[in-house]
């Protein structure tokens, strides 16, 4: 076997998919998420020290990628720790949801 029908045989036994191409949307989605982190983390020490309150809406956003994140690896993956972080940070969510809902309310 030459390295052409090689490469045909294990892309057909890989359905078509480039595990280089799945590793770099692993890794470009990984840095995005960090730093999405970093940014929400720094919006909200400035709305702190110039507005004395922090808006957690950018909160309620966070967490609510946190929920997905884990939700979607207990779907695929079956494990039941992912399931229990995953209805953690999915209460957390919800918390800053109704704490931001306050604060549009102008009750907080």
């Amino acid at each position: 076997m030459n390295r052409e029908d090689i490469l045909k045989k294990a892309q057909a036994e890989n359905h078509g998919k480039d595990y280089a191409d799945i590793e770099a949307r692993y890794k470009g989605a990984w840095a995005a998420y960090v730093i999405g982190i970093l940014l929400v983390i720094i919006v909200d020490c400035v709305n702190g020290f110039v507005f004395h309150k922090v808006n957690r809406g950018m909160d309620f956003v966070l967490f609510s990628m946190a929920f997905v994140t884990f939700l979607t690896k207990y779907i695929l993956l079956r494990k039941r720790h992912e399931l229990v972080v995953a209805i953690i940070w999915g209460v957390l969510a919800a918390s800053m949801l109704t704490l931001w809902i306050l604060q549009l309310c102008g009750v907080m």
